[in-house]
């Protein structure tokens, strides 16, 4: 196996006026490609500041963070712009779709930001939402979809750019059981298709239907 994800001695401090919060203290982590990984931990533990460093959608205060062979800690915000677009998908609870646009123009959107031509970016934007069970749903807006449908779109979206590492943070946390569970196995079956998932949960029903699951308890992972 290839090694996608390598930390070693990750912090995150933030700071409140004149007051320190230490919330990561030291995380070391492998995650290689392939893998299908739950981060799960109680509310304030730190695992959507992790979250968020994995993503590249904060900075850490120290250690090392390398993606893919490349050392993150030297990379600017376009640079880090361009992991987040190319080589990343997010999944987030709330599904984040824009509510006037359709299902189909919402998962285009990765695709402007990436200079992706118009002529390419429907027919793309169509398989990813095929590819999730959406094929009769393309013109329906958020409102006219159940919470299960918006979270398969917000998946298409994650995907139609093609990323080496879907990142979902409690992707069923706004959805009930047997909803959880459909999305879950979708994942599941992406992962097995080869796209390397790093899912975060409360819920150990959800995490022990992955491949491994990493504890994490006051900014400390075991």
């Amino acid at each position: 196996m290839t090694t996608m994800i390598w930390m070693k001695g990750i912090t995150k401090t933030y700071r409140l006026g004149e007051i320190t919060v230490p919330v990561l203290k030291g995380i070391d982590l492998n995650i290689e490609e392939g893998e299908y990984v739950a981060i799960m931990g109680v509310s304030g533990s730190g695992k959507t500041t992790l979250m968020n460093i994995l993503g590249c959608l904060d900075r850490v205060t120290s250690g090392h963070y390398v993606f893919e062979g490349n050392n993150l800690i030297a990379y600017d915000d376009n640079q880090l712009a361009y992991i987040r677009n190319q080589r990343i998908g997010f999944v987030f609870q709330q599904f984040n779709l824009l509510p006037r646009a359709t299902a189909l123009e919402n998962v285009m959107l990765p695709m402007v930001y990436a200079n992706v031509p118009k002529s390419i970016r429907r027919e793309r934007a169509k398989k990813a939402l095929i590819q999730v069970g959406l094929s009769e749903w393309l013109h329906n807006r958020p409102n006219q979809l159940s919470g299960g449908q918006q979270q398969r779109v917000a998946i298409a979206r994650a995907l139609v750019n093609h990323p080496a590492l879907v990142l979902a943070d409690e992707p069923t946390g706004a959805l009930d059981t047997k909803t959880s569970q459909d999305v879950i196995n979708l994942l599941t079956e992406l992962n097995e298709q080869g796209i390397t998932i790093v899912l975060v949960t409360h819920e150990s029903a959800i995490a022990s239907q992955t491949k491994r699951v990493i504890h994490i308890q006051d900014g400390v992972v075991f």
